[in-house]
């Protein structure tokens, strides 16, 4: 059975369509899928869907690029949704993103706005889902001054073995998506290898990302066994072998079983 611990079926590109996509993906064997707010609006969605659908979960906050977004009551908001939902299980995504502006103001707001989710998440009891772009550094800094308690993954993971060595220590599972499927994609490939398997995960960040052979496509979930198939043969292990390794992990970080 597949895991997809992070895609974006909340997206505009899904409207109307969520249960042909729900259904290619269990006929690609994917029975467990992730769905991932970017603001509140988001947030609510992936709540709807994860009531509506079976083996659907929800993972919900505030996205760096959203910032914009926030409001006083954000919180409260997060809050209530967490607390009337069972399928619930992570605050994300949340981080850093330094890739679209250089303005040292919206830096410093996305790194308020960041740890005051992590104390959230702690809060609420729950693990973080990361987004960091251009902000490795700084996203390192932010979980060793504020750690997550309940752990976390570095979603999407594109930095290098030494950064993600030390993200491991503090306790977060990395995260692999597409990108590891690119033939020029040797950092990527790199961590994949060689990380230890008891922090490896997997996601498709759907409707973005598409793996090779649908690199530039609308991504899907149905296409994780493409990212489980490059990981197997990166780490010289069976499909069957990394699919039990990211669903011990799954359990043991989001408290979510097989036909659980």
């Amino acid at each position: 059975m597949y895991i997809d611990t992070h895609c974006h079926l909340n997206d505009e590109a899904f409207i109307n369509k969520e249960e042909e996509y729900l259904n290619k993906a269990h006929q690609a064997g994917v029975d467990i899928v992730f769905v991932v707010g970017w603001d509140l609006k988001s947030s609510i969605r992936a709540v709807e869907l994860a009531n509506r659908f079976n083996g659907v979960y929800a993972i919900i906050g505030l996205h760096p690029e959203n910032i914009d977004s926030y409001s006083n009551d954000l919180w409260d908001q997060i809050r209530k949704l967490q607390k009337e939902n069972r399928k619930v299980i992570a605050i994300g995504e949340i981080g850093l993103d330094f890739h679209w502006t250089k303005d040292l103001d919206i830096h410093r707001r996305q790194e308020e706005i960041f740890i005051q989710q992590i104390a959230l998440a702690n809060e609420l009891k729950l693990p973080i889902s990361v987004h960091s772009r251009d902000a490795s550094a700084r996203t390192l800094a932010i979980l060793k001054e504020h750690p997550p308690v309940f752990k976390g993954v570095m979603h999407c993971y594109s930095g290098s073995l030494e950064m993600a060595k030390e993200f491991i220590k503090l306790g977060m599972d990395i995260s692999f998506a597409g990108p590891v499927t690119f033939k020029n994609a040797h950092e990527p490939k790199e961590v994949a290898a060689n990380i230890p398997s008891e922090t490896l995960l997997v996601e498709t960040d759907a409707p973005y990302l598409a793996p090779q052979p649908f690199r530039g496509t609308t991504n899907e979930s149905k296409n994780i066994p493409f990212i489980v198939r490059e990981i197997a043969q990166l780490r010289n292990l069976s499909n069957k072998e990394i699919e039990q390794i990211v669903m011990d992990n799954v359990t043991r970080l989001f408290h979510v079983k097989q036909n659980g």
